[in-house]
């Protein structure tokens, strides 16, 4: 059973830092493109960072220079560390799991950050 666990959501002031964590379980977790994604109350769901299995790593523009991904997989975990928060960053952040060639796609349940005096 695969199982994508998001954590380190929370409420934090404009300016502030957050760190968000994904623990995988059931999957050959090195071998998988991970990213995170957000959604925004009233919008479609959008990529947030990518980070591939050879380490790659890309961003959107809105958080670029302020958030960074990153993974270790001899832990299967993956992380984004969240800096200079802006209100604009509020959403459910989740984890997703990719391995394209095998047209395999998971996602966790999603962590819900606040940005907000």
């Amino acid at each position: 059973q695969v199982q994508l666990v998001e954590s380190g959501g929370g409420l934090v002031q404009p300016g502030g830092s957050l760190r968000l964590s994904c623990a995988a379980s059931g999957i050959i977790f090195s071998i998988y493109d991970m990213a995170w994604y957000r959604q925004a109350p009233g919008k479609q769901r959008e990529l947030v960072a990518t980070i591939t299995s050879d380490m790659n790593t890309a961003y959107a523009d809105s958080v670029k220079g302020r958030f960074t991904i990153s993974r270790t997989n001899a832990k299967n975990t993956m992380s984004l560390q969240m800096n200079n928060l802006k209100p604009e960053d509020t959403a459910v952040y989740y984890c997703n799991a990719k391995y394209s060639s095998r047209k395999l796609d998971f996602w966790g349940q999603g962590t819900q950050v606040t940005v907000s005096s």
